[in-house]
Order: structure tokens, then sequence, then C-alpha cells
């Protein structure tokens, strides 16, 4: 295996140009050697090489990754651990005609670079740049799109009966490979789709990236039953004998001999689960191991007849000691030094919103033990790590299983204990069935922390948290509120932890918060009763979250042409401050609703009222400010919000629009 390690763990001598050994030396700006990665234009420059340049191909592709993910920031553990199991992949199968689909994808930097997009590297998550996960549009050798986990058997096994049925597409369609980590095998999707496929018996290649991670470490009985199948007794047993007897080979033939004993791992252990789901189970392998990948891969693509589970072992991070060293192997990081993986951050201003809700729930915990947490595999990414170390038997990762973990959150209010179901908006969206039958038919309470609210930036459109307010606001029953800062986000922790009357949803997005002076205590807000923060006239501006700082820079700018805006904060979608709303619609020319959320939330709610009490007849100005209805790729948020229209610039645009200002200025001209 010491043959195996990449060229990073080599002497740094021989994979950067122009390195110094300096320790002054701040950052890596050369990029590494990569004589042979230099030749691969596509996958089909790869047939040529033999297994051992292979070796090296996967060296220099896991030195350009590195490279490549330190000036841009994003997911890089995931990749690093897949980096020869890519390699054998594409080395052995023809995509794109063969379809490689990657769950979740963000495991897929490596098979960028080697699928023409070398070029365009180092625009990850950048505005115009490459996406971080799989995208259709972006290249044939995308077949499917991903972000969110669990759904790439479903669709390789749509590919292989398509591929059986005569259908067709501009690539052709031939084997279908899905490439699943141990964690995304967890949901319940995975298993309905192997399920499925055992039962119609297509030739499917499913191959477990078993790396005993996903962001978190996996939990649950599905992690514990990986694990024994790579530690079973009996083939410990065998394995120390076999070790014996290689020992007494000639040295020519011991090599050979570690191979089939690793060959053999599987028939000892077995795989009863996957083979009662109707799949030939092969493994486990080591998936760092080019040549058992190779002669594994090679004896499937001949012989495979149905649906087939390769099962590797790797190593999230590996060959890259910072990324291994770290809790989460790397799985997102910011830009980085390549040498100490030290990450460039700028220096935090204020509390983020994830932090502020962790920390008001464990203040709120203290003194409540009905309080409980449950999150799906992001205790870190939704500020429940505090809560779990801290009340470790109140706090429950249910792993990628957000339907499973709404259910269990409305069986708890219905125990009598007060949840909080800590679930970004995007993934809500997988659990929503639940949130309808479950809590909200049964009027169960339930608070539901929606973080991610609107958008977050560089993960684009798959992860953006745009329709979270008007999937739940629509809803009987339902409480749904938006914190305008960080310090209404702690009045709103609290406002949830005491609210029993039913479910209640309050959201908040990425990032920092804005600065303001944080209250020491969280304080109930009364349900459904907004504020005026800036009293004004002709125009009001009526904001839902995180939008207020927008508007009230657009009443400054407005303010220096003359018309000055009152500017409201809602914090409630539903109920809405009825008495607020209409008092506004009758005082005001205007009234421009404003959200970080899809047509159909806040701002249709508030139409809805006002033509349901006549405001519109008495010739009020309404329009309503949403995001627009395409999905916006990736960018900072500023440029996002900007390509939605939704900064104060588009505000002022808007009331200037309205009012008849800009028409009047325009005919001047």
């Amino acid at each position: 295996m010491e043959a195996m390690l990449i060229a990073c763990e080599k002497p740094r001598a021989s994979l950067f140009r122009g390195e110094s050994n300096s320790p002054e030396r701040a950052e890596m700006t050369d990029k590494p050697d990569t004589p042979l990665l230099d030749t691969i234009a596509s996958p089909a420059d790869m047939k040529r090489l033999s297994d051992t340049e292979l070796v090296q191909l996967a060296g220099e592709l896991r030195a350009e990754t590195i490279s490549a993910v330190s000036e841009t920031g994003g997911h890089l553990g995931a990749g690093l651990g897949v980096v020869e199991l890519t390699v054998a992949l594409h080395a052995l199968f023809d995509a794109p005609k063969d379809k490689i689909i990657w769950d979740v994808s963000h495991q897929s930097y490596p098979h960028k670079i080697l699928t023409g997009r070398r070029e365009r590297i180092r625009t990850l998550r950048q505005r115009g740049g490459l996406s971080g996960f799989t995208k259709r549009s972006e290249s044939p050798y995308d077949p499917f799109g991903a972000a969110h986990s669990s759904t790439s058997i479903s669709a390789a096994l749509g590919f292989a009966v398509a591929r059986d049925l005569g259908g067709n597409c501009p690539e052709g369609l031939g084997d279908a490979i899905a490439v699943i980590g141990d964690g995304a095998m967890s949901a319940g999707m995975a298993f309905e789709a192997m399920n499925n496929a055992g039962h119609l018996g297509k030739r499917l290649i499913v191959i477990l990236n078993d790396n005993d991670m996903s962001i978190a470490p996996p939990v649950g009985a599905f992690s514990n039953y990986l694990s024994r199948l790579y530690a079973e007794e009996p083939f410990q047993e065998f394995k120390a004998a076999a070790k014996g007897a290689v020992s007494l080979m000639p040295p020519f033939l011991q090599e050979g001999a570690k191979r089939a004993k690793e060959m053999i791992k599987g028939m000892a252990v077995g795989g009863t689960l996957f083979e009662e789901l109707g799949f030939s189970y092969v493994g486990p392998i080591d998936g760092h191991d080019m040549q058992q990948l190779l002669n594994v891969l090679r004896t499937v693509k001949a012989r495979a007849t149905g649906p087939i589970i390769i099962h590797t072992i790797t190593k999230k991070g590996k060959g890259y000691a910072p990324a291994e060293a770290r809790d989460d192997k790397g799985h997102a990081t910011a830009k980085f030094d390549v040498i100490t993986g030290k990450q460039h951050k700028a220096p935090s201003n204020a509390p983020s919103y994830t932090g502020v809700f962790g920390d008001t729930l464990i203040e709120l915990a203290a003194s409540d033990d009905k309080i409980c947490a449950v999150t799906a595999a992001m205790p870190s990414g939704t500020g429940l790590d505090l809560m779990a170390e801290r009340y470790p038997s109140r706090c429950f990762d249910v792993s990628i299983a957000e339907q499973h973990g709404v259910t269990f959150c409305a069986a708890l209010a219905a125990g009598g204990m007060k949840p909080f179901c800590a679930i970004y908006s995007t993934f809500l969206q997988r659990g929503y069935d639940q949130v309808v039958h479950d809590v909200a038919l049964q009027n169960l309470p339930v608070r539901f922390a929606v973080d991610r609210a609107g958008l977050v930036g560089a993960d684009g459109a798959t992860h953006a948290g745009s329709y979270d307010v008007a999937y739940l606001a629509n809803l009987p029953n339902f409480v749904v509120m938006a914190a305008a800062d960080e310090a209404e986000l702690k009045h709103m922790v609290a406002t949830a932890a005491g609210y029993n009357d039913g479910p209640i949803a309050f959201r908040f997005p990425r990032g920092e918060g804005v600065g303001v002076e944080m209250p020491s205590v969280g304080e109930a807000l009364e349900i459904g009763k907004g504020r005026v923060v800036r009293e004004g006239k002709r125009v009001a501006l009526l904001s839902f979250g995180t939008r207020l700082g927008e508007a009230e820079k657009a009443a400054e700018m407005l303010a220096a042409k003359g018309i000055e805006p009152t500017v409201a904060d809602a914090r409630f979608a539903k109920p809405l401050d009825r008495d607020m709303i209409l008092k506004l619609a009758q005082e005001h020319e205007v009234l421009i609703t404003l959200e970080e959320g899809a047509v159909g939330g806040f701002g249709s709610h508030v139409a809805q009222l006002l033509a349901d009490e006549g405001a519109f007849d008495a010739g009020l100005k309404f329009r309503s400010m949403v995001l627009p209805d395409w999905f916006i790729d990736q960018g900072s948020p500023a440029e996002m919000y900007e390509e939605a229209g939704l900064q104060a610039e588009d505000i002022v645009a808007k009331v200037l629009g309205v009012l008849g200002v800009a028409q009047i200025a325009d005919k001047r001209a």
C-alpha cells in the first residue's frame, strides 16, 4: 500500500514547481507538477495508460485537486477519498456512453478534471464558473445532476431500464454505475431503489464508497452493519492465517497472493443484506489500491449480468494530512494554504445565525428539560453539535433521513417533549409529506429551525432555501417567522420554545449576522405581530426576513431623492399582522413587500389579505418583490441577490417606477 501513496505524500519538492521551504512563505502559488495528467484531455486518453501509469495519474490528480480547491474553497475531503476510484472508472468504462453517477457529487472534482474541465477547475463555485456538483448542462460526462443525497441508485436504474427498452440519448446508453457513500446509503431512498433494482434484475453497478463519514460520522444500525462486514471475525481469522501462509511464498508470488486474499475477503464475510435485496456482492476491497480496483472492475464489467454492489473502503481526505487530521476530514473548506492547510477566512464581525440559534437553544435547554433537538446528519451545520455535547441524551442525529426525522419529532411532541427540528430549508423539502401529514394535520408543536433560508452562495441553486415560506405558510395550524437579524433570531428561538399550540417555524440565512446589539436573553414575541422600524409617508416597504437591511438602505437612498418611506418588519408570514398591514395600506399610496423566497410566499399572503379587505378597491399600488422564476446559479450571496433583483438599488428602482418618477425622468431626458 505504501506504493499507492500520492505525490503529495512524497517530498514536496517533487510535487510543486518552484516551492520554497522558507518558513516565511505565506501561501502556495505554484501549481503541482503533473506531466501525465497534462496529457489527459478526456477519459479516452486514459485508455492507453498502463496500470502503473494509472497509479501515477491518481497521484497527480490528487495533487491537482488539492491545488485547485486551495484557490477556490469547496468540498475537499470527499474528492480526495475517491481519486483512485475515479481514475479506475474512467480508465475502464466508456463515459459518457456509460453513465457514471456520483451521489451528492461533492466528490466529483477529480471527475471534472478528467472530463475536459481542468482548465476551468479554478472557477469552482464562483459566478459563471463550474458548479460544485455534477450538472447535466455543464458536461455530457455529468449524466445526472445531484447535490442532495441518495438519488444515484434510482437514477442509475432509470438509465439501465432506458437502455434495455431501447431509449436513446446523444451519447448513447451503456453501463449505469452509481457511486454512493455509506452516509447516503443509510437514507431510505437508496434502499427503495435497491429493492426495485433487485426485483427488475437489470445489469447495474453500485459502488458503495464506505469512508465511515458523510459530513459528520455516520450513525445508526446500517453504519454498524458495514463496520461488521469489514471486521467480521471469520475474515479476521482467515486473514491472520493467510498472512502467515503468504510469508512462506516466493517474493514474486506474494503480491498476487495478497490480492487473492483480499478478493476472498468478500467470500469470507458475505454480503447478506445486499444479496437478500437481489444484488451480487463483492467486497469489501481497498478503494485506494489501484490494482485491486482495476481487477475487480474489469471482472465486473466482463461478467456482470444483473445488479451488483462493489463495497470499497476509502478514507475521506486521503493523501492530504491537514484534511485527514480534521474531524470532518476536510469536508468543506475555505481557501487555504497548501503547505499548512491553514484556511484563509475573513475575520468575523458578527456572530453567525447558526451559532446564535445553537447558543440560544442551549440556554433554553438549561432551564427546560423538555427541550430536545433533531438533525439529519448535519450537527455542526445546524449548530446542534453544541447541544449534542452539552445534552447528548436530548440531541439526536437521525442520519440522512429527513422524513423519519420529521415524524420522529412529531411523536416526541405528542409525547410531551419540545422538539426542535433543525434542517436546512432545501433538505426540509425531502420531508414535506411528513410535515403535512404527521405534524400540521395533527397540530403537533414541532419547532422547525429552518437554516440556510434564501440564497446561499457557492453551493448554488441546489441548496437555495427558496420555497419554505410558500410550502409552510399554506398549511393550516402553522406559525411561520423569519428573523431580520441575529437579535430577532434569538427572540424567535425563545418564541418557538414557549409556543405549544401547534407547529411553528423560524427561518434564517447562512452566514454572519448584521452586527446588531445582542440581547442577553431571548424574549417571546407576540404571535402575529410585526414592527415598524422607520416612519415615513407615501411608500411603505414591508420586509419579511433579512431583506430588512436592504430596505433600510433603500430608504436612505430614497430620502436623498426627497421620498421618505415607511419601513416595517413583518416578522410573521403566518399569522400576518393584519392591523399593521391594513394600516400601512390605508396610510400609504404604495405598499411593497420584500422576501427572500419564491412567489407564493409572504407577498402572496399579504396580497390575499389586501384583496379580501378591499384595499385594492381604494387604489392602493401594491408590488411584491420575490425571487425570480428561475434557478440562480452559484456566486456570492450579493451577486445572487443582484441577479434576483432584491438589492437596495432594485428596491429604489421599484419605488420610483411605481410612483412614476422613473418615467418622468425618462421623458425629460
